[in-house]
C-alpha cells in the first residue's frame, strides 16, 4: 500500500454501517400493501433496485418526521464504525458511504451518533400525496436505475484511488469485483466465494481496523 498515493474506503450501509436494513424497518412500519413481492422481483432480477424502490416507496404516505423517528430508535450500528472513521481519517483515507437506501435516515443516524463530514451518495428523497419517490444520481450528475455503488467504483477508479470495498450483500458483489480490497460480511461472503473474488471476511469494524493500521 505504501505506493499508493491515494486511498479510498467505500462502505455500504444498510447491514453493513447498520445491523438491520433500515429501509426495509422503514417499510414494515409505514408501507400500506405488500412491498415484499417487488423485493422478491427484484431479488430475481425481474426489476432494477431503482424500479424496487420507487414501487415498494409508492405505498408509504408517512411524512419525513415519522419516518425518522424510525431511524432515531432501535437501529443499532455495528461496533467499531467510530474506529474505522477514525482510522480512515488518521491515514489520509478518503471514506464515502454509497448506498441504495434513502439519503434522509443515513444523515440522520449518522448525526445521531456525532459523525460529521462524511461523503453520502444514496437515494434523493422526495415525499409527496403519491408516496416517497427516489431517484438515485450517478457520479456524473445523470440518474441511474442499478448498480449505483459499481458506478461509483468506476468513478474513483478514473481519479487515480485504490478503492477499498465493504459491504454485505447481492448488491455489493459487482462493486466489490472492481476494488482493489473487500471486506465482505453477511451474504457478501458467499457471493464473493460464488464469483471467485477475494474477500476478507469480518464480523465487526475493529477487524477492518486492525488490517487498514497494518498498512
Amino acid at each position: 500500500m505504501s505506493e499508493i498515493v491515494k486511498t479510498l474506503v467505500q462502505c455500504d450501509f444498510d447491514g453493513t454501517i447498520t445491523e438491520e436494513d433500515v429501509s426495509f424497518m422503514i417499510l414494515d412500519a409505514f408501507a400500506g400493501g405488500d412491498w415484499r413481492r417487488f423485493f422478491k422481483d427484484y431479488q430475481e432480477g425481474r426489476i432494477t433496485v431503482g424500479e424496487f424502490n420507487n414501487r415498494a416507496f409508492s405505498m408509504v404516505k408517512a411524512d419525513r418526521e415519522s419516518l425518522l423517528r424510525i431511524a432515531r430508535g432501535g437501529v443499532k450500528v455495528r461496533p467499531g464504525f467510530q474506529e474505522l472513521i477514525d482510522c480512515c481519517r488518521k491515514k489520509g483515507y478518503r471514506f464515502v458511504i454509497v448506498s441504495n437506501g434513502l439519503d434522509i435516515y443515513i444523515k440522520e443516524i449518522l448525526n445521531g451518533l456525532g459523525i460529521t463530514g462524511i461523503e453520502i451518495f444514496a437515494a434523493r428523497t422526495e415525499f409527496g400525496t403519491g408516496g416517497i419517490k427516489v431517484r438515485y444520481i450517478g457520479p456524473d450528475g445523470s440518474y441511474l436505475d442499478n448498480n449505483v455503488k459499481a458506478a461509483y467504483v468506476d468513478s474513483f477508479l478514473m481519479e487515480g484511488y485504490r478503492v477499498v470495498y465493504i459491504g454485505d450483500g447481492r448488491s455489493d458483489t459487482l462493486p466489490a469485483g472492481k476494488s482493489h480490497h473487500v471486506f465482505a460480511t453477511g451474504n457478501l461472503v458467499e457471493h464473493c466465494r460464488k464469483a471467485s473474488i477475494a474477500c476478507t471476511p469480518f464480523t465487526d469494524f475493529t477487524e477492518v481496523v486492525e488490517i487498514l493500521e497494518s498498512w
